[in-house]
């Protein structure tokens, strides 16, 4: 038995959402690349290859490590690249995206070699998170000013407008899209190509896949643009949990269960959010799932059972592929999760561990 806490991806759930994305992509015509910033577990990146156009960045290392694991297009984004990184990124992408124009400006000559990007900021957004808000008050997520985006259209091919959040509302999708075509519509013209972004949770049950692949077609068609989209989330929707066991129980006015994981470790997000994990469980026997580090807070939720919980029980906490593998950290020298895949065939491959040589490694 492998030895909890690990991260479990699961293959079968995985080509569930590659078959969405294949009919998307094959509906649309736009191309998708997966946004490493939520997920960049290479060792399924064979799997996930076949069904996707390539990756997409928000860091030198990230843009490389989806050339070097994933292949395909590679595009290149950073808030702000520094002087010593952008000949690298550079000779690593096939198309580099500015956050302004001044990063335009200042890697003018280094950057002319390849197609060229500019961030829009659209300011608004679907996001119901100030922090994760790239419209907010004040934003330095892209350019807004389209008297200045319109005299460096010589220099750029296309753009990037993400203002999408875990958006499963269509008709807002379409709504806010229709704002773009109207507020840029000058700038698209005379553009080859727009990158709309992630955050578009096409995978989720139900979403009306085909009326989206419809709306951006007729997008491309009217700008002569090749769209492109930025999945995360919605490229591992459900294809992966982390597996804990039970450490200790206690009852101080509600029952407890101490895990061998932990929130601010694992599974940030719950925390910056302050949001529960989700368990496919149900039962009579409520206990409050928390995490073993020093933290008070570290807390996954509170979920029903359908028996009391024993010390050694292992619980699965769904969900967990998006932003939790690249944000897992060393806080308390809690034992970091291994990573593990579910095979279609059912046998489970330990893809990787971490022991106490990484821990120190890292501080030293």
């Amino acid at each position: 038995m492998i030895q909890t806490p690990y991260y479990l991806i699961d293959r079968a759930k995985l080509a569930r959402n590659m078959a969405v994305m294949d009919r998307l992509r094959q509906a649309s015509g736009a191309r998708t690349l997966l946004a490493l910033k939520c997920f960049a577990t290479w060792p399924v990146f064979d799997q996930m290859r076949a069904h996707m156009d390539g990756t997409t960045s928000s860091s030198l290392y990230e843009l490389r490590l989806g050339l070097e694991k994933f292949g395909k297009e590679t595009h290149a984004y950073s808030v702000a690249w520094a002087e010593h990184e952008i000949a690298e990124a550079v000779g690593y992408a096939d198309k580099i995206i500015f956050n302004s124009i001044g990063q335009l400006d200042r890697f003018d000559r280094a950057s002319a070699g390849i197609a060229r990007g500019l961030r829009l900021n659209p300011r608004f957004s679907t996001s119901g998170f100030d922090l994760a808000d790239p419209a907010r008050p004040f934003s330095r997520l892209g350019e807004w000013d389209m008297a200045r985006v319109l005299a460096v259209t010589d220099r750029i091919s296309g753009v990037m407008i993400h203002y999408n959040c875990e958006n499963a509302d269509f008709d807002l999708f379409d709504r806010q899209l229709a704002r773009i075509e109207t507020d840029f519509a000058p700038l698209l013209d005379r553009l080859s190509w727009v990158s709309l972004g992630g955050g578009i949770h096409f995978t989720g049950e139900g979403y009306p896949v085909d009326a989206l692949a419809e709306r951006l077609r007729g997008f491309a068609d009217r700008f002569g643009v090749q769209v492109y989209l930025e999945p995360g989330e919605a490229a591992i929707t459900g294809a992966a949990s982390l597996e804990v066991t039970v450490l200790d129980l206690l009852n101080n006015g509600k029952n407890l269960a101490i895990v061998d994981s932990s929130v601010e470790a694992h599974m940030l997000d719950l925390l910056i959010y302050r949001q529960s994990a989700r368990m496919e469980v149900s039962g009579p026997h409520p206990y409050m799932i928390c995490g073993k580090s020093c933290l008070a807070g570290d807390i996954f939720g509170e979920f029903g059972f359908p028996a009391p919980l024993k010390v050694g029980d292992r619980i699965s906490i769904a969900d967990a592929a998006g932003y939790t593998m690249v944000k897992k950290n060393w806080f308390n020298g809690v034992q970091m999760p291994g990573i593990v895949i579910r095979e279609l065939d059912g046998s489970l491959t330990v893809a990787r561990e971490f022991g106490y040589a990484d821990y120190a490694a890292s501080l030293g």
